[in-house]
């Protein structure tokens, strides 16, 4: 049974129609595996390698895949329903194979390695542009071109054209006639001119300007996308090197919004506030929190695991100014409470456990023990402004009277002073009256 391939078209005699997926699903446990009956069928609907919606759904799903071209078998790891694969390929058509402009799935995609972009041309609107390259896919796409595209085949058929009129250059030679027709309709010079034409690029600086900037979003698109694809470790010294950049440059100080793009772009943002801490605080760290309170405001507002790593953030701070900030690490977390850096939970989730992930397990209890009498007075405060809480909802009860009127539709709820006892009247002298 064959589907349309822009499924959000309901035509029945929409003329572009592709199978419907057949999925199997074969193995048992840690080897159970799903393969794509009719990947060939489907990708040739597509004019895309099946290669392409089989990496696509292991994208998506975050399974590995499997081509065995010779034998036509398409892998995906796990089990997985033909209808939920089919879904899923809506989504490769609508970014791999639809124009943009006209939702014609009449294109073709022009992959050039060498400057890492994927461009999209549409035969039936003529338009021609690039892709969004932030998906995964397009990385796989960029190392494995499609076999034949519209470059490949021209340059195919102009080298047949070629032999094609040097045998009948060779073969005509005898004959004058039709060696002159030859030389008149095709002359090699002519052939030449339309060579330049189609492949030559201008050299010129203004060119190579323009070209750049066309590329130059894609290019970003590109880099975002390898970026992420790097370990943890690599992205946080990425998000360190930016930071110390705009420290060095002067430009840190309205820079707040940038660096937290850039740790939400390589999805650092939790370990922003440790970073932050090593190249924003030194001893005069009272100061500095006032001065970059909007900077770690952008990652510790409402996230309790960039908190956690804003105190292990302060403890190599402490570490580092030893002599200077040992003494003053209580004052220090009220600044950073104060601020709104922390939160009471988080504090004292901290002050409970000793760890020896920043600092030695020795300067870790120094820290602690140094803290405790701010952590005690927290406790106390909180204590203090919930008893006072719970007594003024007491007695808010106590001087709330419902007055019950059977002339009055609704309850009515009175607020009645206490009494004050009156004084008591002086016996009466009955045997006086």
């Amino acid at each position: 049974m064959s589907v349309n391939v822009n499924r959000s078209v309901s035509d029945q005699f929409y003329r572009y129609k592709m199978p419907r997926l057949i999925a199997k699903v074969e193995g048992k446990g840690n080897g159970i595996k799903t393969v794509i009956v009719n990947m060939v069928d489907v990708a040739k609907a597509l004019n895309r390698p099946p290669t392409y919606p089989t990496k696509f759904f292991g994208c998506e799903l975050g399974a590995q895949t499997q081509f065995d071209t010779k034998n036509d078998r398409y892998i995906v790891n796990g089990s997985h329903e033909a209808n939920k694969l089919q879904d899923m390929l809506d989504g490769f058509i609508r970014k791999f194979v639809l124009c943009p402009e006209c939702d014609n799935p009449e294109t073709d995609l022009h992959v050039n390695p060498k400057k890492q972009t994927i461009g999209n041309s549409c035969k039936a609107c003529g338009y021609r542009g690039m892709l969004d390259t932030r998906h995964k896919l397009c990385t796989f796409i960029l190392k494995n071109p499609p076999e034949s595209n519209d470059s490949g085949s021209a340059s195919v058929k102009k080298e047949k054209e070629k032999k094609n009129r040097k045998k009948d250059k060779e073969n005509g030679s005898g004959s004058g006639e039709t060696g002159n027709q030859d030389n008149i309709d095709a002359p090699e010079a002519v052939d030449r001119d339309d060579d330049d034409e189609d492949w030559a690029e201008e050299t010129t600086e203004e060119a190579q300007r323009r070209r750049m900037e066309e590329i130059s979003d894609h290019a970003k698109n590109l880099t975002l996308s390898e970026d992420l694809e790097k370990p943890l470790e690599e992205r946080v010294n990425l998000f360190y090197s930016f930071v110390k950049q705009k420290k060095e440059s002067g430009t840190i100080d309205g820079a707040d919004k940038e660096i937290l793009a850039e740790a939400e772009r390589l999805d650092v943002k939790a370990m922003g506030p440790l970073i932050l801490s090593e190249l924003l605080f030194n001893e005069n760290i009272r100061d500095q929190i006032k001065k970059y309170k909007r900077h770690f405001l952008r990652f510790c507002h409402n996230n309790k695991k960039a908190q956690k790593y804003l105190l292990g953030g302060f403890e190599c701070v402490v570490k580092l100014h030893q002599v200077q900030l040992l003494q003053r690490v209580a004052i220090i977390l009220k600044d950073l409470y104060d601020a709104d850096l922390l939160e009471e939970d988080v504090i004292f989730a901290w002050a409970e456990r000793v760890s020896k992930k920043y600092v030695s397990k020795e300067l870790a209890k120094e820290i602690h023990a140094k803290a405790a009498p701010f952590v005690k007075w927290l406790k106390e405060a909180e204590e203090e402004s919930e008893g006072s809480e719970e007594e003024e909802e007491e007695e808010d009860d106590e001087n709330v009277e419902v007055v019950y009127s059977s002339s009055a539709r609704e309850l009515k709820v009175e607020t009645v002073k206490p009494d004050t006892p009156e004084k008591e009247e002086d016996d009466i002298d009955i045997d006086a009256i």
